[in-house]
Order: structure tokens, then sequence, then C-alpha cells
């Protein structure tokens, strides 16, 4: 049986991805010093939504979220940082910037767990003169985990309960996460 966390994996993969492009300017030594490697842009990501200006017309907040830590808040996932925001009202025009630390949410996508995985070839019955012909038949059965898929979060938790490595806990997916972010920033 082959478990799969797909939004687990997805923040793995980005992560390691980025960790690579950190370390990829690291070599051999050799005679001709190597050339610097690029900067890593920061860790940002775009935000954006509306709000009513002083007119009553609806304005623009845009942005960035640049994220300094992760927590655990039960059983959420948190991420810490800074949001600097400018504010345009419905006539375009700039009515002012904030920067504010906040906490947001860090989603990650629902987990899909392969539960069934069966592949039988074609099987010929002669039962007493009834002849059956059964062609090759694959079995897939996937449970989706989430919010109101009881029997999906179920069976992804029996099937996560053979599972080895930290990634069972969100304790030490936020302390795996802090330890990335540091690396990342330098």
């Amino acid at each position: 049986m082959r478990v799969r966390k797909t939004g687990i994996a997805a923040v793995i993969a980005i992560l390691v991805t980025a960790m690579v492009a950190l370390f990829t300017g690291a070599g051999p030594a050799s005679a001709a010093p190597a050339p610097a490697a690029p900067a890593i842009p920061a860790l940002s990501t775009p935000i954006t939504g509306t709000f009513t200006d002083a007119s009553g017309g609806t304005g623009t907040a845009a942005g960035t979220f640049t994220p300094t830590g992760f927590v655990a808040d039960g059983s959420n996932l948190l991420a810490d940082g800074v949001a600097d925001v400018t504010l345009t009202d419905s006539a375009g025009r700039q009515v002012g910037t904030e920067s504010r630390a906040v906490t947001v949410p860090a989603g990650v996508a629902a987990a899909s767990c392969q539960i069934l995985d069966l592949v039988l070839g074609p099987l010929d019955l002669d039962l007493l003169g009834l002849v059956v012909h059964l062609d090759r038949v694959h079995l897939n059965i996937t449970a989706d985990a989430g919010p109101g898929n009881l029997l999906g979060n179920l069976l992804c938790a029996i099937a996560g309960l053979l599972d080895p490595g930290p990634l069972n806990n969100l304790q030490a997916l936020v302390n795996l996460l802090n330890q990335i972010l540091a690396l990342l920033r330098g």
C-alpha cells in the first residue's frame, strides 16, 4: 500500500527546489573563483483585496506577505509574517500604505490516500457450459481527506498509521518549515 500526501508533498517539493537552487553554486574547489550566486528573491507572495473608500466606492489593496515563521494552533498550520499593503481608492489615488505583522492560515492541500490498487489479468471461466471471459481489470480506490469527507478522513488516518517519518505530526512539520525558512533566509 502506498500513501500520498499531496499537500505536504507539494510544500516539500517547492522547498527542496528552493534549497537546490540555493546550494547549486557550491562545487569542488578550482583555480578560478566561482561567480557569485544570484541573490535569492524575498520569500514573499502577492496579496490583493478590496475595501470601501471614503466616497463609498470600492478601493483596492495590493501588496505582499513575507513569512517570518510557522506555528501550530491546535490542528491548524499558521504562518507569521509581515504584510506590506498599498491602498488605492476608487478614483485611482493612492490613499496610504501599511506594513503590519500578521498571522494567517497556511493551507496545505487535502491529502489523498491510495487505499487499493488491484490489477487482475484476463480471466476465462467455463461454468458448466457458460463461458465467461473477463479482460484485464484495474481497480484503483483513492480516499480524499478534508473537511466533510468523513470516510476519506477515516481511511486516510488508518492508512497513515503505518507511515514512518515526522510529517504525521503537525509540530514536526512546523519545525521543519521553520528550519527550511531559516536556511533560505541565510
